[in-house]
């Protein structure tokens, strides 16, 4: 090899490495070295001594119910949004419909997949709220007592609706590549040799989508374990789930242990990291399966 074409190639790598420095220096400032203080301070008092205490702290009822709480809402917003989810996925995909409602819901979700916070919050209150305008139409136009069912939107059932809100367009924008994956040769195939529409799914496309169904939903889940502040602006105190719990031991009047709260933030990372490593090899496997 030249000298010129080695020195081109230099210049190159150099290019590619200024490319990618933002967002590494990104991921270490905002990212890395935050979880890596969190960490740290899990396993210090306040004045900076080695302990286990926080750790230990984990396990007092009270830290406990809260993360029950939040793996409830979890587990019940992924697997309401992955169900909800892969059906519209299966209509734009599979169902024959229009192209232009494909286009059209693939560009909402992508929108409300990132629409949270106080903005969803306070759309469910003017909606589901106790004079929102979908329960005083029901109560005026047909007569049905929403509140009188015992619902409540500042509930555990409440905030998992709300959370399905951004839960549904996020299973639609990750499983529809997996759905467009699916082979025409594999449907024609199945017919050929007699098998039906259930056959067809049970025996060949559902043993192919389960590990993306499967993966989509673990990050779903982790996605919904670490929402706070739509949690926070509907709800306020109301409903003790680890993220507000940990927000008051860092920034609360009353609750202020900074130590125990960076050890919450632990118990969370640990939780949510092993959903997303999950996510990430049940990913790979579907990939294999679909190349």
């Amino acid at each position: 090899m030249s000298t010129a074409s080695t020195s081109f190639i230099d210049r190159r790598t150099v290019v590619d490495w200024l490319g990618i420095a933002p967002f590494m220096i990104f991921a270490m400032m905002f990212l890395i070295l935050p979880t890596l203080y969190l960490v740290t301070g899990a396993f210090f008092t306040p004045d900076g001594q080695f302990t286990f205490k926080n750790i230990a702290d984990l396990f007092t009822p009270s830290i406990l119910s809260a993360y029950w709480i939040s793996i409830r809402v979890s587990v019940a917003s992924s697997i309401g949004g992955a169900v909800i989810g892969f059906f519209l996925a299966w209509a734009i995909v599979m169902g024959g419909l229009p192209g232009w409602i494909r286009s059209g819901l693939l560009t909402f979700s992508g929108v409300a997949s990132n629409f949270a916070g106080v903005p969803l919050a306070f759309a469910f209150l003017a909606t589901l709220g106790r004079t929102g305008l979908v329960t005083v139409l029901l109560r005026d136009w047909v007569g049905f007592n929403l509140y009188g069912t015992g619902f409540n939107i500042l509930s555990f059932f409440g905030l998992t609706i709300t959370y399905m809100f951004f839960q549904i367009p996020l299973m639609v924008l990750i499983l529809t590549p997996a759905l467009d994956g699916m082979k025409k040769e594999w449907r024609e195939a199945a017919e050929i040799l007699g098998a039906s529409t259930w056959q067809y799914w049970r025996m060949v496309a559902l043993p192919i989508l389960w590990p993306s169904l499967m993966g989509t939903t673990l990050l779903l889940f982790a996605n919904a374990f670490g929402a706070i502040a739509t949690a926070y602006a509907l709800t306020g105190s109301s409903l003790n789930i680890v993220p507000i719990l940990l927000y008051a031991q860092i920034r609360g009047d009353v609750l202020h242990n900074a130590n125990l709260g960076y050890a919450l933030a632990l118990g969370m990372i640990v939780i949510t990291g092993v959903s997303n490593i999950l996510y990430i090899l049940l990913r790979i496997r579907a990939e294999r399966w679909q190349k």
